[in-house]
């Protein structure tokens, strides 16, 4: 019972990042880990090795071979965790709310990622190891079709940016209020409702925009001529982009609707790839988009 359940909390692991490809490679850049390969190629093994593991456990393979990496992957696993932890207790990095081996999915702080992943790695490893039986005739059909499943995880990562995943990748969805998508604790929490308060009443288009981006130039012309129609919900825009960046992309583009500055860590989150829009309903998400929002449309 604990290889299928140390196999599961892998699987799903795994899938946060199968969605989110890039999100894991910026991560393994951000922990310094592309030390002998590339980001890329270091995230594409850790997911092989990942979805390989889960899957065997699952299937109940629980040779030595397979229980042994396991090990060294949930050690490397609270390595992580723990190390985040010491860092943000000690000042050295700042929480970004997707801590641990789940990435975008779910929001822990360093702390809460450390004891929650020991809590569900630890315990399900040790039941792992009893009642393994004696020696068995290794089990090929069972090893073929998992190295099958993880070359096909591995070709879905590959071409996930580019498929429609956004609200399965991200916390932003329809459904989802505006008032719920936070970032931080304590005094330092901040909700997107903060940021754009307006956005609790009526009906507001909302575009995430990386302003040092030549797509953000690009769709200036559009959300102007938008935003100066008579009619349709209000537009808005949402960028971390910091005081300096702000002006200087208002003094050369000339952008004609307002842009709300917007903590990094509330915003990433909420897209794979900038702009991604959405639609506001009385504080209430209706629509996502994954580029600009369908300005036509909305215009009535």
């Amino acid at each position: 019972m604990g290889a299928v359940v140390l196999g599961l909390v892998l699987l799903v692991a795994a899938y946060a990042k199968l969605i989110h490809p890039e999100g894991f490679v910026e991560q393994i850049a951000a922990e310094k880990l592309d030390l002998l390969f590339s980001a890329r190629a270091v995230a594409f093994l850790a997911l092989a090795l990942e979805v390989a593991l889960g899957l065997a456990l699952v299937s109940g393979i629980r040779r030595l071979w397979v229980l042994i990496p396991a090990s060294l992957l949930v050690a490397f696993f609270l390595f992580l965790t723990g190390r985040s932890w010491y860092r943000e207790a000690h000042g050295l990095s700042t929480a970004d709310g997707s801590c641990g081996c789940f990435g975008n999915l779910v929001e822990r702080t360093p702390k809460e990622a450390f004891f929650q992943d020991l809590a569900l790695l630890v315990p399900a490893l040790g039941l792992a190891f009893f009642g393994r039986g004696g020696r068995q005739p290794f089990p090929r059909w069972r090893a073929a079709c998992i190295a099958l499943a993880t070359m096909a995880s591995l070709a879905f990562a590959w071409k996930a940016p580019d498929l429609p995943l956004d609200d399965l990748a991200t916390r932003l969805k329809p459904g989802v209020r505006v008032a719920d998508i936070c970032t931080g604790q304590g005094s330092e929490r901040v909700c997107l409702d903060f940021v754009l308060p307006e956005a609790l009443k009526g009906e507001h288009a909302v575009v995430m925009m990386d302003l040092t981006s030549e797509k953000a130039a690009a769709a200036v012309p559009a959300l102007n001529a938008y935003a100066t129609g008579a009619s349709g919900p209000s537009l808005w825009a949402l960028s971390a982009a910091e005081g300096e960046q702000m002006h200087r992309f208002y003094w050369e583009r000339g952008p004609l609707f307002e842009i709300r500055e917007a903590p990094p860590s509330l915003l990433k989150p909420l897209y794979r790839r900038l702009p991604r829009s959405f639609l506001v309903r009385d504080g209430l998400v209706v629509e996502t988009y994954s580029s600009l929002p369908p300005l036509a449309r909305l215009a009535g």
